[in-house]
């Protein structure tokens, strides 16, 4: 016997898009174009830090940032998103807006982009780093079952799959505009500051100024942080989790009639009699894994899968475009210079592959579904992989780098038109209103978990096996080759456990997590009442 339904979520689920959805969309969008900007604009200013801060004349192949430095900068971000993540495990009941109101990456970025440091020494900059990056790392944990969560539950049913892939969207313009400003930044200072090649005066081809370029680089995303976090304080709490968790029906029916400009009238009593949906049973519980422990083991392994292949793929792009002739190699240019060609590069693969991606999964979700766009993304990043992997030799010869980077780029457009979106969306959308924002960071805790060894593991894995095809101060690895083989692998086991994930196209979020159908045992214990 299904339980009834409230006024509420019933008028949510069937609104017409109207100006407060994409308000909405703009609203956690721009978390995410926050995000994705402060996560992958520290590649582009990577090796311009080793230059300054770590510089070696002796060093002249490749002169980028030592072992040492090169760890601390991956780790930092991708590391602590585990912890906000995991520690936002329940929303919390003791106020309704609590959820919508806890962004401390909003404090640690605008502190960060102050672009300031403790010092002028490799040590005291790299700590400074360190510290704030930290603090971003543990707000975008936060963020991602926030966002999400927001969004599928502001959505109606119809278009809910592309309200939330349009905020995750938002990732693709944030990495465009990262590249996009490193190129503005990193053009008008090697136009002012001329300097000599690497090769011709390893010392005079770092000039002073450019300590300037990575510090007004990362300062440039406390723009978007600071105009976020005013309009998040603005938006009131979702319908769903004021009436099914905080049991509040009222409270959900004014807040939405002003956001839908009707008059919405809910019966109070129904929710206080428990005859609506909401469950009370919680993430250890024998219902919960009856009902979504497969569900939840879909989610994670799914997400840790591609985060393998897709963070490795980001953060070590400059490496393999330098592998394969696309960026000239470092001690030809000077450190400007560098800046400026690498942020080209990331700035073209993001325009023609990134941003496109992610766009084509906002257009289709609806028509083919979640499961089959994600079954779609890991098979093609499997077959583009292994077409890198096998003739890689070949695309690593003159005269045929640019088939590289096409492929290359397709592995992105597909990562993006498939699992990189739908692994955010699904776990938004398949868990019961008390536990979604929980399941939801589980999930994003076992991507970046992938995350930290995708890139550590690629970091080691992707050096040469003699001495002059590896970077200072690693031991010898796998290759590039051999390494793309291994992200191949992960993408295959991703599309595996793909099979586990249910569909949600064109289902309320109540008949997909089953919270209008009550369990067995509770069905007996109203049965009896009767």
């Amino acid at each position: 016997m299904a339980r009834t339904e409230l006024k509420v979520l019933t008028r949510l689920d069937g609104a017409k898009t109207q100006l407060y959805h994409f308000k909405a969309i703009v609203i956690a969008g721009m978390g995410f174009f926050t995000d994705a900007y402060d996560l992958f604009c520290i590649s582009l200013v990577a090796k311009l830090l080793g230059r300054i801060y770590y510089f070696d004349p002796n060093y002249p192949p490749r002169a980028s940032s030592p072992q040492r430095l090169r760890r601390r900068q991956r780790r930092r971000p991708l590391r602590h998103p585990l912890r906000p993540a995991l520690l936002r495990l329940a929303r919390r009941q003791d106020g309704p807006q609590v959820r919508l109101r806890l962004h401390p990456h909003h404090d640690g970025r605008l502190l960060r982009r102050l672009g300031l440091s403790f010092g002028s020494t490799a040590k005291g900059v790299v700590t400074t780093l360190c510290f704030f990056r930290f603090w971003l790392g543990f707000g975008i944990g936060g963020d991602y079952p926030l966002s999400a969560t927001i969004m599928s539950e502001y959505a109606n049913k119809r278009t809910r799959g592309a309200f939330i892939a349009a905020v995750f969207a938002m990732q693709g313009f944030g990495i465009l505009a990262g590249g996009i400003v490193a190129l503005v930044v990193s053009a008008g200072f090697k136009n002012r500051y001329h300097a000599p090649p690497f090769s011709a005066d390893p010392g005079g081809s770092t000039v002073p100024q450019a300590d300037y370029v990575w510090r007004i680089i990362l300062m440039v995303g406390a723009v978007p942080a600071g105009l976020t976090y005013y309009w998040r304080m603005q938006m009131p709490e979702t319908a769903r989790y004021t009436a099914l968790v905080a049991r509040n029906a009222k409270q959900a029916a004014a807040d939405m009639s002003k956001v839908l400009n009707e008059e919405i009238v809910e019966e109070v009593e129904r929710v206080e009699r428990g005859v609506v949906g909401g469950d009370d049973w919680g993430l250890f519980s024998a219902q919960f894994l009856r009902r979504h422990g497969l569900h939840l083991l879909a989610t994670t392994t799914t997400w840790f899968f591609l985060d393998i292949a897709f963070y490795s793929q980001n953060l070590f792009q400059k490496d393999i475009f330098s592998k394969v002739g696309w960026i000239p190699k470092a001690g030809t240019m000077n450190a400007i210079e560098e800046v400026f060609r690498i942020a080209r590069a990331q700035t073209i693969l993001a325009l023609c592959g990134t941003v496109p991606g992610y766009w084509f999964t906002v257009v289709f979700i609806e028509l083919m579904g979640r499961f089959w766009i994600q079954i779609m993304g890991f098979f093609m990043m499997t077959v583009f992989m292994l077409g890198l992997a096998f003739p890689y030799h070949h695309w690593t010869t003159p005269g045929h780098h640019a088939g590289f980077v096409v492929m290359y780029g397709f592995t992105f457009f597909f990562a993006n038109f498939g699992p990189n979106s739908t692994t955010f969306i699904v776990p938004a959308e398949i868990f019961p209103a008390r536990l979604r924002s929980t399941c939801h960071g589980i999930s994003a805790a076992a991507g970046k978990a992938g995350a930290i060894v995708g890139a550590f593991g690629f970091l080691y894995a992707a050096q040469g096996r003699t001495p002059d095809t590896r970077d200072r101060g690693y031991p010898k690895g796998i290759g590039i080759r051999n390494a793309l083989f291994v992200l191949a692998v992960s993408n295959f086991l991703g599309l595996v456990m793909t099979l586990f994930v249910p569909e949600a196209k064109g289902m309320s979020l109540e008949e997909i997590s089953k919270e209008n159908v009550p369990d067995e045992e509770e069905e007996m214990e109203m049965a009896s009442k009767a």
